[in-house]
């Protein structure tokens, strides 16, 4: 695989991951965004809403985008690196 076809990938993956989101977390995202913040995964369990996870960029530091958009540090979960 080249590198043009990784970043194609990465592309269409990031904007599927996106797409979860509701418009108050896709706000805040593109906020977060501007301080190298981004979307790492979207945990989907069974039964219960999305919960989209971000990362720092210095990538030390989750951080879990409720649903109203605001930010959550201390998620209920942890995040294995």
């Amino acid at each position: 695989m080249t590198e043009q076809d990784r970043r194609s990938a990465d592309m269409e993956n990031a904007a599927r991951l996106r797409a979860l989101l509701n418009e108050d977390q896709r706000m805040t995202l593109t906020e977060l965004e501007q301080f190298g913040w981004s979307l790492k995964f979207v945990r989907r369990p069974l039964f219960q809403p999305s919960v989209p996870v971000v990362i720092d960029g210095d990538r030390k530091r989750y951080a879990v985008l409720e649903a109203d958009g605001s930010l959550n540090e201390n998620p209920e979960f942890t995040i294995r690196d």
